[in-house]
């Protein structure tokens, strides 16, 4: 039987084993992507989503939250509900309650289903993947992520145990730099 997470309104049942972490960059990142990926791929044809590395895991050098985030990006979303089954065959949790009904999430090892989150996959339309844009920004200008890595670092310390607050906090760095990347395009210097 599996245990049920839930929300009492301030915070979530599993808080105490769900803490936020920001490790060294591992360069075994990338290729958790690609072997994850093949594994998505697999089960999901023929339905042969468009698959991305995002988060702080696809920069080279950031360090960051040990959890691969993975975009399958699916502009159908008639076909959505056909991508629960076998992604649960990887290990992976559908969050059914997630508010944003724009959206799928995923999480795979995420206490008490695992020792700890190890992959998140984001279910989005081709229209919605901001997040893209960021990762390209830093992967573009190593001050910018060098300022990025200090405040998530300074952040899990703040937010140990709430992921939600974590990440409203990098919000407003979040938002400096997809704005710098709409003014000045993604290789400005």
């Amino acid at each position: 039987m599996t245990m049920q997470v839930t929300h009492d309104g301030q915070r979530w049942s599993n808080v105490a084993q769900d803490t936020i972490e920001v490790a060294d960059s591992d360069p075994s990142w990338p290729g958790q992507f690609v072997t994850e990926s093949r594994a998505i791929k697999k089960v999901l044809h023929p339905l042969k989503p468009r698959i991305e590395h995002f988060g702080s895991t696809a920069i080279p050098n950031l360090p960051a939250k040990p959890i691969i985030d993975i975009f399958l990006i699916v502009a159908d979303v008639s076909v959505w509900p056909r991508l629960v089954a076998p992604l649960s065959s990887l290990g992976y949790i559908y969050w059914a309650e997630n508010p944003r009904k724009d959206r799928l999430f995923f999480v795979k090892g995420m206490p008490p289903f695992g020792s700890r989150r190890s992959h998140h996959v984001h279910v989005r339309t081709p229209k919605d993947l901001s997040e893209m844009v960021f990762r390209d920004w830093l992967r573009e200008h190593p001050a910018d992520a060098a300022r990025y890595a200090e405040l998530k670092r300074a952040l899990a310390r703040l937010f140990k145990a709430d992921r939600e607050a974590y990440t409203a906090a990098k919000g407003e760095f979040i938002e400096q730099m997809l704005t710098q990347a709409k003014t000045y395009g993604p290789s400005a210097a």
